[in-house]
């Protein structure tokens, strides 16, 4: 009775929130032309940590998959 098991769909990305975050910061990064890899990884360590200090970005990500916040 403790144990509820859900059938889910093999790849709903819509369940996911965090596919809306990668959404995202693909589409941050649409125009971009690193010159080398370095360049490519700085800017996205930089645009992931610009992300992580908006916390309401995160809560939104969650209500678009319709889970609820911790």
């Amino acid at each position: 009775p403790w144990l509820r098991v859900y059938r889910l769909p093999g790849y709903a990305p819509e369940l996911n929130p965090v596919e809306n975050l990668w959404s995202s910061l693909k589409r941050s990064m649409a125009n971009l032309a690193p010159g080398r890899i370095d360049d490519l990884l700085r800017v996205a360590k930089n645009r992931l940590k610009q992300m992580q200090y908006r916390p309401t970005l995160a809560y939104g990500f969650l209500a678009t998959s319709g889970l609820a916040p911790p």
